[in-house]
């Protein structure tokens, strides 16, 4: 079994926003493999199935951004997945909007919803960076909650595509192809 999680913050008012990239990325490799993510449980809306052939729970947790280890730390528990089988999806700020990253391990960068699972889980987990660039003159918390603009909007759902085809990867050829094959493509907007 393995773990994909999609970090963002519920409800409509987060919906469209960049922190969300992660929900966005989740949601739409579920839509392509014809995953409900309908159950609730682990403190998170999820949906378990098959992404290429490989069994895998999806998970997008429902406690705000910055406790994510707790919805995610119950769904290991409960699932018995090991660090080496989480993928975790989340937005980052040091990379162009657009260009994905995929690191296995390494520090939180800042980031609440990655520093609350390494906190819970450890750090050695696969992530996938989905770039969605540093604002020019407002401050960090207002641009991430804020949504991608026009010319943004016009490239997401190509870098949805490509963040999923990188999923597709980890999963099914692990993440040391995925990151050759992916992190040094040009999706910025």
């Amino acid at each position: 079994m393995k773990l994909l999680v999609g970090l963002g913050n519920p409800g409509a008012r987060y919906e469209a926003t960049r922190h969300n990239v992660g929900f966005m990325v989740v949601r739409q490799v579920a839509a392509v493999a014809g995953i409900a993510l309908k159950r609730q449980g682990y403190q998170g809306l999820y949906g378990v199935g098959r992404i290429a052939g490989v069994e895998t729970t999806l998970l997008l947790p429902q406690t705000f951004m910055n406790l994510s280890g707790v919805s995610v730390g119950a769904a290991c528990a409960a699932l018995k997945v090991a660090r080496e089988d989480i993928v975790v999806v989340h937005d980052d700020i040091d990379l162009p909007c657009g260009r994905l990253r995929i690191r296995v391990g390494g520090g939180h960068g800042g980031h609440n919803g990655i520093r609350s699972i390494a906190g819970v889980i450890g750090g050695d987990f696969c992530r996938l960076k989905v770039g969605v660039g540093r604002p020019q003159s407002q401050e960090v918390a207002d641009y991430v909650l804020g949504g991608f603009s026009s010319a943004e909007g016009k490239v997401l759902p190509e870098v949805l595509d490509q963040a999923a085809a990188a999923i597709e990867t980890i999963l099914t050829r692990g993440s040391a192809v995925a990151m050759n094959t992916f992190n040094s493509r040009d999706n910025a907007a």
